[in-house]
């Protein structure tokens, strides 16, 4: 493995069997991922997204193909060698946060340390500098009930540093927040990256969270269909707004349809082909949507 690269995945492919049924998750992926690169991941849901985070994360195992994190094989490795993997290597950041109500922002940045056998007086001055890392030393004796949700984040992600892993994975961090938290958020998942060095991961079905990377792989039915640069999806959300302002109008009109029929001023006939032609137009927007990874 290239001393330049932290991820290798090579024709990862990922089936999933409930019973008879077979569902492929992933069909034949290939990702570089650099060494102290920001890539994030875009996607309709269903897409593949989070099945490759978790892959590169030691959750999930392939059903075949390759993925080298650091140098290391995950394909074979034993249940043993990934928990140590997980520990050491990787740090999640999940969208739900998946912190511990009863354990203070301390606590619960410390709770992995602990798992790593790391002594108690070196645990809490890491923790300290951890939590300042995404300015929430104030806050570091609160509850996550006393937390807001963004607040609750950043110590989700200074969780994530404790063992100084050199990748970061993170599953829609922005997706329960609102727009000014999400964005506060992101900018300290940067600073992540810019600042410590880390390599960083992100699954987001937005592409205005997307852009702050250095690059954006869009996946859809379980292949990476784009690799672009953030400059080159500048002008996607204005397409994006104009085809859900289209999609307002036609809805309008179904509505304004639904009145002429009623009033008598259209035939069932002539309703009903109307009707037919604006949902199928709805049906193509909202395709077009989520191949931008809109939704």
């Amino acid at each position: 493995m290239s001393i330049r690269n932290a991820v290798i995945v090579r024709d990862l492919i990922k089936v999933y069997k409930t019973g008879d049924i077979e569902v492929q998750a992933l069909r034949g992926v290939n990702v570089n991922v650099r060494k102290g690169e920001m890539v994030s991941l875009i996607g309709p849901s269903g897409s593949g997204k989070t099945t490759l985070l978790n892959i590169i994360g030691g959750l999930d195992q392939p059903t075949a193909g390759t993925v080298r994190v650091f140098d290391t094989d995950l394909a074979n490795m034993k249940p043993s060698d990934l928990i140590n993997f997980r520990r050491t290597t990787v740090g999640h950041v999940f969208q739900n946060m998946n912190l511990i109500p009863t354990l203070t922002a301390a606590e619960n940045v410390e709770m992995p340390m602990a798992a790593l056998g790391i002594p108690a007086k070196n645990r809490e001055k890491k923790v300290r500098e951890l939590i300042t890392v995404v300015g929430m030393e104030d806050r570091m004796n609160h509850k996550p009930g006393e937390l807001s949700g963004g607040e609750q984040q950043r110590i989700a992600l200074s969780a994530a540093l404790a063992n100084d892993p050199p990748l970061i994975l993170a599953d829609e961090p922005t997706g329960e927040l609102d727009t000014e938290n999400a964005r506060i958020v992101v900018e300290y998942l940067r600073k992540i990256n810019q600042e410590l060095g880390k390599t960083v991961i992100m699954v987001t079905h937005d592409p205005n969270i997307a852009r702050i990377s250095d690059r954006i792989l869009r996946i859809h039915d379980g292949i990476v269909q784009a690799d672009v640069l953030p400059t080159l999806t500048q002008e996607q959300p204005d397409y994006g707004e104009m085809i859900k302002n289209r999609i307002a109008e036609i809805e309008v009109n179904l509505e304004a349809l639904e009145g002429q029929f009623k009033a008598g001023t259209l035939t069932g006939n002539e309703y009903a082909e109307k009707q037919t032609k604006y949902k199928q137009t709805i049906d193509i927007l909202n395709e077009e949507l989520h191949r931008l990874g809109i939704v």
